[in-house]
């Protein structure tokens, strides 16, 4: 008949077992390293029995990084204070378990101590530590030598788990600087499309470009909407260059064309439809895995708006004099200025088709509702147009910025880049307040101006000029720094 000592160290070394392998399931949980601390120490008390114990764990630059103890009266030790003790520094120079008689750690005496390193190839990652063992009801109150192996073994599970978990946290901050430099990366693109530069420190257009990076990446066909000028073709760009599709951006001016040319424009045509043409692609090809940017949609013929949404709804183009469908993979982007819904109700542009497009809706705001974008964006224009001329940067006034500020500019960034650029060719140096309300003209005082363009700008300052020298060609042409025949050139 078994011994009831043999029948109770069988036991303990079947709770050992369990334990072992419960706690190497614990520890390889995807946790916060306290925890798998926290958890490490309460199943070893279990086994163990110690009247007190400790973990700790220590970052690579020597740092408490996690610190958990059990058995403490008073306020329990720091993690620094865990691996400040003499102990630890045993451990480092030993790298095994430690056995110790009477002393003390992190300010608790004890009788008998065990001591094991938690570490993993060579490095050593903090240290576990049990406390005078408490044997309910037995007279032997020391560790056995099962006691030793089994505080190895959890060291060396310990030790594995804790590596992992800290490689998952490196991996993990890995994964967010990437996706903060990802983040930085799409920020950049979204200031700089095909070398133009979009400026959006305004509340409404840093929606719009929270709006274009969102959706950028979808399938979705996209509406862009906004008055003359205000940056459709540009979102457009952006929408492209964040989209991650491999095909080119392909744009055509539905207002530029007649509906004849627009549809083989569009869908391509067929050689020997009549004398002398030769077989073309339209740009629904050539935008295939790309992007297709139909600018001034509304303007398109009832007639080809059908025929355009056969070939969104079926993503396939037949030639003109063609019978071939040709499979087409297109993200649609549409723009316009112009009221889709009017036209809806009026007739002249099918309901259909207009929810087809409609699948995001991006409206730009106009720049007097973004006013806070203005000088920014006269810096940028500076920048880029003395560059590009090869020549000094004059300066804003205050004044002339001011004045800038207060104009409604219908035109748009349109127009604020041409009246810059304006500015920037008729300084002698810096811009003043008379020099922008000479080339405004009367917008300076109205709110609905029409849009200026460099040639209109030129003019009024040269009319400004021949006012101040009362008719004087060569004076004028002095001020001007122009040749007199230059004038007589230009009709005055």
């Amino acid at each position: 008949m078994p011994r009831p000592d043999a029948n109770l160290t069988e036991k303990r070394r079947i709770l050992q077992l369990e334990t072992l392998y419960d706690l190497a399931l614990a520890l390889h949980a995807q946790r916060p390293e306290p925890e798998l601390v926290e958890e490490l120490l309460l199943r070893v008390c279990a086994v163990l029995d110690p009247a007190a114990a400790v973990a700790v764990t220590r970052d690579p630059y020597g740092g408490a990084r996690a610190a958990a103890t059990v058995g403490w009266m008073d306020a329990p030790p720091s993690g620094t204070a865990l691996l400040a003790a003499p102990i630890w520094r045993e451990l480092l120079g030993e790298g095994h378990l430690l056995s110790r008689s009477r002393g003390e750690l992190g300010g608790r005496p004890y009788e008998q101590l065990l001591a094991v390193p938690l570490a993993y190839r060579g490095v050593f990652l903090g240290y576990l530590a049990v406390l005078d063992k408490e044997v309910r009801g037995e007279a032997d109150r020391s560790f056995t030598q099962d006691d030793r192996r089994f505080l190895d073994s959890v060291a060396a599970l310990a030790g594995v788990a804790l590596d992992a978990a800290r490689q998952v946290e490196k991996l993990e901050a890995q994964r967010e600087r990437l996706e903060e430099e990802n983040k930085a990366l799409k920020g950049s693109l979204a200031r700089e499309v095909a070398g133009q530069r979009i400026i959006a420190h305004a509340p409404p257009m840093r929606k719009v470009l929270d709006l274009v990076e969102r959706v950028a990446p979808r399938g979705v066909s996209v509406l862009v909407r906004g008055e003359s000028g205000t940056g459709k073709e540009l979102v457009a760009k952006l929408l492209h260059l964040l989209s991650g599709r491999e095909g080119a951006l392909i744009a055509l001016n539905c207002a530029a064309l007649p509906e004849s040319l627009l549809e083989s424009e569009l869908f391509g045509i067929e050689g020997g439809v009549a004398t002398g043409v030769q077989a073309r692609p339209g740009k629904f090809e050539l935008a295939d895995h790309g992007t297709l940017l139909l600018d001034e949609i509304g303007d398109m013929q009832p007639a080809l708006q059908v025929k355009l949404l056969r070939a969104l709804q079926e993503r396939e183009v037949v030639r003109v004099g063609g019978r071939r469908p040709i499979p087409v993979d297109v993200r649609l982007v549409a723009a316009t200025h112009r009221d889709l819904e009017t036209l809806v109700s009026e007739g002249t542009f099918r309901e259909d088709l207009y929810y087809r497009l409609k699948g995001v809706e991006i409206d730009l705001p106009p720049l007097r509702d973004r006013r806070q974008d203005i000088p920014h964006l006269v810096r940028t224009f500076v920048e880029d147009f003395c560059r590009r001329e090869e020549i000094p940067a004059p300066a804003f006034r205050p004044e002339a910025l001011a004045m800038l500020l207060n104009h409604d500019f219908p035109g748009n960034v349109r127009e604020l880049q041409n009246l810059v650029e304006g500015a920037i060719s008729l300084a002698d140096k810096d811009i003043d307040a008379d020099l922008i309300r000479s080339l405004l003209g009367t917008a300076a005082s109205q709110s609905s101006p029409e849009p200026l363009d460099l040639e209109a700008m030129e003019r009024r300052h040269i009319q400004r000029v021949l006012k101040l020298t009362a008719g004087n060609k060569s004076e004028a042409a002095k001020i001007l720094g122009v040749d007199r025949k230059t004038l007589q050139r230009k009709g005055y």
